[in-house]
């Protein structure tokens, strides 16, 4: 049996039709940026998302851009993120001139630890770039307490967690801003690179539209150096297709993963993942922690299961990192997590036959 670690081919398979008709009406019109499929599709994820806008861009890593310009985060100013994430948090954070200022995770749902947050605030911190990492969110409640107690802005990087909430919220709408990647193999992805920005403030919207043009407004008068971050016409096409579908395969996501935390319970060798009381995840990855993950890695990828590590290096120790002084040692506990995680297949579409063959290759190469 082949399990791969995700599976676009059974995703697209029922709803291809539509997205070919919807494509073809952006092909009619030749309206391919910009065009009226990327407001539609803006206004059903604010409607999705139940926040006052949607602004869309080119990518995810182009979201987190956006908003910290919006944020009017510049050189010298420094970011507090978390180490334990995918690069474009932080290179987004160097890109606009402005300092990253990692701290370490907590040991047991990954993210960033609000604790740690507090401790590496200085007079040059400006804003917060938290993670929702691996579909579930990150303790809003506790860190939006800090952000407003030291005047700091909050920026979601929930990248990996559209549909997720915490405490009822939805992630990415608890913030100042909030960013969205659409990324082919994220829970609702397009045929290419796509991203947006999510905001309540009317002022940042008008900005964060303004910022994705150049900063121009109107046409050739420019405010500010934005970017040119525009949304694909068709890749709105594609978009609004999925989107109706997405509380559906996020709620066999969620099914798939509950399967998954029943019949590995009595391994002892792993570490099935812990998911906060206040929050609801959308298993983005379904994450383990496990001993000799090496060693397990290459005998799922023997046994034709996909699985993969996110991530093997924090980025406080990236060597494109170095000038900022971190070294190991200084975030042990995302130093140790990295050694140990391995994401297993989790897809909305996995059959209990494939899942049964993932829990019973586990289960043969620890026994």
């Amino acid at each position: 049996m082949k399990v791969p670690l995700l599976d676009l081919n059974v995703q697209y398979e029922p709803i291809m039709d539509e997205i070919k008709a919807e494509i073809e009406k952006v092909l009619e019109s030749h309206k391919y940026i910009l065009g009226p499929q990327v407001k539609e599709f803006e206004e059903m994820t604010a409607e999705y998302c139940q926040c006052n806008h949607a602004i869309a861009c080119a990518s995810g890593t182009d979201a987190l851009v956006l908003a910290l310009k919006a944020l009017n985060i510049q050189e010298d100013d420094q970011v507090i993120t978390t180490t334990f994430t995918f690069f474009a948090t932080a290179g987004s954070i160097s890109r606009v001139g402005a300092k990253p200022i990692f701290v370490d995770i907590k040991p047991d749902t990954f993210n960033i630890d609000p604790q740690k947050i507090e401790n590496a605030i200085t007079t040059k911190t400006k804003a917060i770039i938290v993670v929702h990492l691996f579909g579930q969110p990150a303790e809003m409640d506790k860190i939006m307490e800090i952000a407003q107690k030291h005047d700091l802005k909050v920026i979601e990087d929930n990248a990996q967690g559209i549909g997720a909430k915490f405490d009822g919220k939805f992630a990415g709408t608890i913030g100042d801003i909030g960013t969205l990647s659409f990324f082919p193999s994220k829970n609702l992805g397009a045929m290419g690179d796509a991203g947006m920005c999510l905001t309540n403030n009317d002022k940042l919207a008008a900005r964060l539209i303004q910022l994705r043009v150049h900063g121009e407004n109107p046409k050739y008068f420019h405010k500010w150096v934005g970017l040119n971050s525009r949304l694909d016409t068709i890749q709105a096409a594609v978009l609004k297709v999925k989107l109706p579908h997405l509380e559906n395969w996020s709620e066999a996501r969620r099914e798939n993963a509950q399967y998954y935390y029943k019949n590995l319970k009595d391994v002892s060798q792993i570490k099935v993942p812990f998911i906060h009381e206040k929050a609801t995840s959308i298993y983005n990855q379904f994450t383990l922690i496990a001993e000799n993950r090496d060693g397990l890695l290459e005998y799922l990828r023997k046994n034709n299961i996909g699985c993969a590590v996110y991530y093997p290096k924090p980025l406080h120790i990236q060597e494109c990192f170095s000038k900022l002084g971190y070294k190991k040692g200084d975030m042990p506990i995302a130093e140790e997590i990295s050694q140990k995680v391995i994401s297993i297949p989790v897809f909305s579409e996995i059959t209990k036959d494939q899942q049964d063959y993932v829990i019973e290759t586990i289960k043969e190469f620890y026994a």
